[in-house]
C-alpha cells in the first residue's frame, strides 16, 4: 500500500517555467522518471486535506437546507449519515488532533494564542450544534415544525461558523505551525496522525471516509461536479 501522506519523488529538478519540466512531472516522458524515495506530506497539509471532507459535508448541509426550504423530499438518512461523519471524522478525530497536538504547541510558543482560543471555543460549539443535527435528522422531525426549525438552525449555524473557521486555520494557523516546531517534532507528528487515523478508521481510513461522503452526494444528486458549472 502506498502511504497516502507521501508523494513519489521523480528524481528530476522541475522548473515550472519550462514545458519540458511540466511534461516530465505529468508523466509524458515516463522513461526518464526515477523513484528515489518519498516526500512526506506534513501535518498541516494533512489537516487541510481533511478540511476537504468538511467542505463537502457543508455542501451536503447546504443542499439539505435548500430542499427543506423548498419543501422537497430527500432521504433523512443521508443527512444523518453526513452528521455522523462530522461527529466521527471531523470532531472526534480531526479536531482532537488540533486540540491535542497543534494547539499546545502554539500555547508553548506563545504564538496565535487568541486565535487558538477562539478555534477551541468553536470546536466545542460545533459539537453542541452537531448534537442537535443528529437528534433531528429524521423523518419524524422533518414533519414537526419545532424540531424542523431547530434542525434548520443547527445546520445554518454550523455552516456559518465553519466556513470562516476552516479558512482561518488553512491560511493562518497551519502555515504558521511549521515555524514553531523542530523538524523532528514536525515529522513525528505526521507519524502520530497516521497511527491515530489507522486506529480509528482502519487502513486507508481517509479514502474510506471520502467514499462515504461521495455516496451521500450521489444519493442527493449533487455528486457530478459539472452540475455546479454556471451556464453563461
Amino acid at each position: 500500500m502506498v502511504n497516502r501522506r507521501v508523494f513519489l519523488r521523480s528524481g528530476i529538478i522541475f522548473s515550472g517555467a519550462t514545458l519540458a519540466g511540466a511534461r516530465l512531472l505529468c508523466g509524458a516522458e515516463k522513461e526518464e522518471k526515477k523513484e528515489e524515495g518519498e516526500i512526506p506530506v506534513g501535518p498541516p497539509e494533512d489537516l487541510m486535506r481533511e478540511h476537504g471532507v468538511l467542505k463537502r459535508v457543508l455542501l451536503i448541509y447546504g443542499e439539505a437546507l435548500r430542499r427543506l426550504d423548498a419543501k422537497q423530499d430527500f432521504p433523512p438518512d443521508a443527512l444523518a449519515d453526513a452528521a455522523r461523519i462530522i461527529r466521527s471524522f471531523v470532531e472526534d478525530y480531526h479536531e482532537k488532533l488540533d486540540e491535542d497536538f497543534l494547539f499546545p504547541c502554539f500555547a508553548k510558543a506563545n504564538q496565535l494564542v487568541d486565535l487558538v482560543k477562539v478555534l477551541r471555543t468553536q470546536h466545542q460549539a460545533g459539537r453542541r450544534v452537531t448534537d442537535i443535527t443528529l437528534r433531528f435528522a429524521n423523518l419524524q422531525s422533518f414533519k414537526n415544525d419545532s424540531e424542523r426549525a431547530q434542525l434548520i438552525a443547527s445546520m445554518q449555524q454550523f455552516i456559518r461558523m465553519y466556513n470562516p473557521h476552516e479558512a482561518r486555520e488553512d491560511t493562518v494557523l497551519f502555515p504558521a505551525f511549521r515555524k514553531i516546531v523542530s523538524p523532528h517534532e514536525f515529522d513525528s507528528l505526521g507519524e502520530d496522525f497516521e497511527k491515530k487515523e489507522d486506529e480509528l478508521f482502519g487502513e486507508d481510513g481517509f479514502e474510506k471516509v471520502v467514499d462515504k461522503v461521495a455516496g451521500i452526494e450521489k444519493r442527493l444528486g449533487i455528486y457530478d461536479l459539472a452540475e455546479f458549472t454556471p451556464q453563461i
